[in-house]
């Protein structure tokens, strides 16, 4: 313990710098709990699509029909509100929500949550991780808000 308190004495920048990241680390994770913000990676969303859950693309038209997660439904972010009536036979399956980075779906994911969905997730990385670990896309415009 008399080491502990020598080091601590000889580097105070050191354990200063060690506190505010520690710090930092925590709020930010506080931050993000409290947002309600459950991000999963492409296996956890892989084996949550396979399992029945509903999985939502929140990118435009253009990006959709480009390709897109298979049995995926298009809902645009700018609708998501309004529209989650539509899905209300999902609210308490598991929805994944994605987008091409995953900045957007978080708030489409809020959006959601605020709707009364309790299992919300958002795709970590959005369609670009998907892509990376060569999942399968679909091209097209096939199903649009739950409707064939």
């Amino acid at each position: 313990m008399n080491r502990f308190f020598e080091y601590t004495t000889n580097h105070p920048f050191l354990i200063a710098a060690a506190a505010i990241l520690a710090v930092l680390a925590v709020v930010i994770e506080m931050r993000h709990r409290s947002r309600g913000a459950s991000a999963i990676g492409t296996a956890d969303a892989v084996r949550l699509a396979n399992t029945g859950a509903l999985v939502v693309d929140v990118r435009d038209s253009k990006d959709y029909e480009a390709g897109h997660i298979i049995e995926a439904r298009h809902i645009p972010a700018a609708e998501i509100g309004s529209r989650a009536e539509s899905l209300k036979k999902f609210k308490e399956k598991p929805v994944i929500v994605y987008c091409d980075a995953g900045f957007t779906s978080a708030g489409a994911a809020r959006q959601l949550r605020a709707s009364g969905f309790n299992k919300v997730v958002t795709l970590s990385g959005g369609l670009n991780s998907w892509r990376q670990e060569n999942l399968p896309l679909v091209k097209g415009g096939a199903k649009k808000d739950g409707k064939h």
